[in-house]
């Protein structure tokens, strides 16, 4: 199947079809955090971070925490804290090498998200992580985001998806669990057989356990 076909190369026929857009969109960005933007970030308890390595080659992962986890430290920088996760690091390894970010907040309920851009840095200070103490637990590290863009989005992609109504929500069950997917995917490139139940079992109980013990 051929994916280049009539591809769309230049700004110029992009413009073209899909046109211009209006004052409100176009003169809508900061280049700092004002009392709205502020107000925001306090209330989302979840964020989308995008981020890129040296290369070019794109990432974005989910960053959630208690309403306000990100802290405005003034008007154009931010610090989001990096809890326990996998070890993977995959934000961190690619802000080492490419430190521009995206973020967009969420909060449940609200169809507007906040787009944040700019660039971030690692930082271990212990006095700048320790009032993101949760449970007795200060984080190891932390993002220090330089904001250079922000503004509001509109609600249309949430207009669309119906993200928040609850008579479009998925019942989880309708898939396998987290840990067997994984699990029968780390087989098929092994190329081994799929996992047994007992094993797909301990694997979600082990999961359970770490969200239970391992959040913070």
């Amino acid at each position: 199947m051929a994916f280049d076909a009539n591809l769309v190369t230049d700004l110029a026929r992009l413009r073209a079809i899909m046109g211009v857009p209006g004052e409100m969109a176009r003169e809508k960005t900061l280049r700092r955090l004002d009392k709205h933007c502020r107000r925001f970030i306090e209330l989302s308890p979840f964020l989308c971070l995008g981020s890129a390595d040296g290369e070019g080659h794109a990432d974005v992962s989910p960053r959630g925490d208690r309403p306000g986890f990100v802290r405005i430290l003034d008007d154009r920088h931010l610090l989001i804290p990096e809890r326990p996760g996998n070890a993977r690091v995959d934000t961190l390894r690619n802000v080492l090498a490419n430190p521009n970010v995206g973020l967009i907040f969420l909060i449940p309920g609200f169809e507007d998200t906040l787009r944040v851009n700019g660039t971030a840095r690692i930082t271990a200070d212990v006095d700048l992580l320790a009032p993101s103490t949760v449970d007795g637990k200060a984080p190891k590290l932390g993002l220090v985001v330089t904001v250079a863009e922000a503004f509001l989005h509109c609600a249309k992609a949430f207009r669309r998806s119906r993200l928040w109504q609850p008579d479009a929500q998925v019942d989880r069950a309708i898939m396998p669990s987290l840990a067997r997917i994984i699990m029968e995917q780390m087989a098929e490139l092994r190329q081994n057989c799929g996992p047994n139940d007992a094993e797909v079992d301990a694997a979600d109980l082990a999961l359970e356990e770490d969200y239970r013990t391992e959040l913070y």
